[in-house]
């Protein structure tokens, strides 16, 4: 019996969130610059909605930034996993990280010079998507050469879960900042304590060693050209349960993402002020007190089901959030489907990352990408553009109602994501 063996033998049946992957120091570094990186962008992403609502007055303009968050994600999201693949994962961390660092401080700059110009703000979420859409498959793909397979899923929750808390933390701090200065005078504050905050990050990552891309079996020489792209498709052409899991949250973002909306139902429904940075948080509190009582995640035998059920529950809060007339109940229902998301989330990853073989991940973390954060990009454009037909209202409960209903149909009329187990690729295939 081997030493880890007789370990998870002893280690007792919890709940509690499992934090054995914080004794791998490299891990560790890489969590915390991550962690705090998080926090500061909250600030970021509550400030550049709250600007261009303040510029143009109305929710669709808002949505409009989902485009210009998920065009460069699709184009870039996808050339970024192949050059995950094929170069030194720690040098585009490095490359596309000042990227990253350089869009913040152009909003930065923007807000103090007054500009006052959305088709600004949009061209400078864009390169911070590109930005993003290049280090996410790179950031995501190095997880199982930091910690051993076996913690594989429970790293996975353990940085899904501080991401919560940061969005949690962040957006409140955010409103407070919005709430004690002028939108003018808070702009300023917000984007320059992202900028500082994301050097965490970039010190992390020169700590991590050299992460150089496992040769090919056949002994061919990886480039990240369309080719590698193509060769990744295949790929995941040949996995069902990860195409569906794939369209399943496809499904859960674009239909029910309700953010667009949220600077819209501060300030009509809820009376403005901090409620912005509640509503921002409220996903995010559910989620983060789901991975801190998330031990159950890593013993799912039956995750494919565990999904389906996640992303139903999700949209069922969604709509019965949109139906809510006062704060504390939308925060509340909003927290169930944060909590319901941590789960999806969770359950995804952990799948891709072990099913995946490691020349592969960075192709497939790509896709997932594209996925994962284009879209709720999507997901605003479709908020933005139904709420200013149709109403908030009618924005969130509709689109909440129409993701659970439609994930149903998914798992019915292809019913191999449900049936899918936590095996070994070599079991899966059998």
């Amino acid at each position: 019996m081997t030493k880890v063996t007789a370990a998870r033998r002893r280690e007792p049946r919890r709940w509690a969130i499992d934090l054995r992957p914080l004794g791998v120091p490299a891990y560790r570094r890489v969590w915390l610059g991550n962690a705090v990186a998080m926090f500061g962008f909250q600030f970021t992403a509550v400030a550049v909605p709250v600007e261009m609502f303040d510029l143009t007055g109305g929710s669709f303009w808002v949505g409009l930034l989902g485009v210009a968050g998920f065009v460069p994600l699709l184009i870039f999201g996808l050339w970024g996993g192949a050059v995950a693949d094929a170069r030194d994962r720690r040098r585009v961390l490095l490359a596309a990280g000042a990227l990253l660092w350089a869009a913040t401080l152009g909003l930065l700059v923007q807000s103090l010079a007054g500009a006052r110009s959305p088709v600004l703000l949009l061209l400078l979420v864009g390169v911070q998507s590109v930005a993003f859409a290049i280090t996410s498959p790179a950031r995501s793909a190095i997880l199982p050469r930091l910690v051993p397979t076996e913690l594989v899923p429970a790293a996975t929750t353990l940085n899904y879960t501080t991401f919560t808390a940061a969005a949690v933390a962040g957006p409140l701090a955010a409103g407070l900042i919005f709430a004690t200065w002028r939108v003018d005078a808070a702009l300023p504050i917000a984007y320059g304590l992202d900028a500082l905050l994301f050097t965490v990050s970039l010190w992390a990552t020169l700590r991590l060693p050299a992460m150089p891309p496992e040769p090919d079996p056949g002994g061919g020489v990886r480039k990240a050209g369309l080719g590698s792209i193509v060769d990744g498709f295949r790929y995941l052409a040949t996995t069902p349960v990860l195409l569906l899991s794939f369209a399943i949250d496809l499904i859960a973002m674009i239909l029910a993402m309700p953010r667009a909306l949220f600077p819209e139902l501060a300030q009509d429904r809820f009376g403005g002020g901090a409620a912005v940075g509640w509503l921002y948080s409220a996903i995010a509190i559910g989620a983060m007190l789901g991975g801190l009582t998330s031990g159950w995640i890593g013993r799912v035998r039956r995750q494919g089901l565990a999904l389906t059920v996640a992303v139903v529950g999700w949209g069922v809060a969604i709509a019965l959030a949109g139906l809510a007339g006062r704060l504390w109940l939308a925060v509340l229902l909003l927290g169930v489907a944060g909590a319901a998301d941590l789960v999806s989330a969770t359950l995804r990853q952990s799948m891709l990352l072990v099913y995946a073989p490691d020349r592969m991940r960075g192709r497939l973390q790509g896709v997932n990408t594209v996925v994962v954060a284009g879209g709720p990009r999507l997901g605003d454009l479709r908020a933005g553009a139904m709420a200013a037909g149709f109403g908030t209202g009618f924005a969130m409960v509709g689109g909440g109602l129409a993701a659970a209903v439609l994930a149903v149909l998914l798992v019915t009329v292809f019913p191999t994501l449900v049936r899918y187990r936590a095996t070994t690729p070599a079991e899966d295939r059998r």
